[in-house]
């Protein structure tokens, strides 16, 4: 971990540094010593430069998760920014708006429970080709609770012993949407009379594999790659022998010195890499309306 975080902090500085000598575009705060920037001085709404865009990735490279405040987007706003990462899926589970497919209007009505999100995990990495990030808009929050946490993987990986690193190197764990989207708070999105709908699709049985460590392809990082939402178990391990060192990756990789929490405002917008962290929607606000939009850029397959 201490590894990681100094790569980062080092480059957040020669990036702070780079940004002041280009009259201050864009300004870098870090959330904990784990990961996570809030980023200013930027409005999205706006054509955004090579430079900026370059910045806004290298950002997300080294913090897992980056955030930015008082961005009142449009949905067509939303898209195209997103789109400057890279293709955008539409989910092949989660009905996505009418009008703009590849947004999923997470809407939690007040007095209901939440159960979209809630719960460690890496965005749908049951597809053979998981999510590269997500990017959600905040328009309406409660006045407190609904906080996200997002862990970084590659800190927890480096935060490992080199007996168990060489362990894990190699492994290979099998991924689905089966138990996920069949549990009891999802059986009734399935009948279309909840704020977010489900539809039946073959990505909720299938099974796919991917390697227990994975490398980011843009900086190198190694990282877990595993989540208690999706990942059932190891490659040619039946669950029950694979549950001991799975429960411990998942309790070891959500410690709290690898984690940062982001406080949801009006405007707000959060983009994280889900080939660096895991996050969890805290359920924590039943008695409050919460409003947020996501967008998912399409990602490759890990290795």
């Amino acid at each position: 971990m201490q590894c990681y975080v100094r790569r980062a902090i080092l480059r957040a500085m020669r990036t702070t540094q780079r940004i002041a000598d280009e009259s201050a575009i864009l300004t870098v705060a870090p959330l904990t010593g784990a990961m996570g920037a809030e980023l200013s001085g930027i409005d999205l709404r706006d054509p955004l430069s090579d430079s900026a865009l370059s910045e806004i990735r290298d950002a997300l490279h080294s913090y897992g998760a980056v955030f930015f405040r008082d961005q009142p987007l449009t949905h067509d706003q939303h898209l195209v920014f997103a789109r400057h990462f890279g293709a955008l899926e539409e989910h092949p589970i989660v009905n996505g708006m009418e009008s703009h497919p590849e947004i999923i209007r997470m809407h939690k009505p007040a007095g209901e429970s939440a159960s979209f999100g809630v719960g460690w995990h890496s965005d749908n990495s049951f597809l053979s080709e998981p999510s590269l990030g997500s990017i959600v808009r905040a328009e309406i929050v409660p006045p407190h609770g609904g906080d996200t946490l997002f862990t970084n993987m590659a800190a927890a990986y480096d935060g490992l012993s080199p007996g168990m690193k060489r362990l894990l190197d190699g492994l290979v764990a099998v991924h689905s949407a089966s138990e996920a989207y069949t549990s009891d708070t999802a059986v009734d999105k399935y009948d279309g009379d909840t704020a977010i709908t489900y539809r039946r699709s073959d990505a909720i049985t299938n099974r796919v594999e991917h390697p227990v460590v994975r490398t980011h392809p843009e900086s190198g990082h190694k990282a877990l790659y595993v989540n208690p939402m999706f990942t059932l178990h190891f490659k040619d391990m039946s669950k029950e022998e694979s549950a001991g060192l799975l429960d411990y990756l998942f309790r070891h990789a959500t410690r709290g010195e690898f984690q940062c929490r982001f406080r949801w405002q009006p405007g707000s917008v959060a983009f994280w890499d889900n080939r660096l962290v895991m996050h969890n929607a805290l359920n924590d606000y039943q008695g409050f309306e919460r409003l947020l939009y996501r967008v998912t850029v399409a990602g490759d397959r890990p290795f």
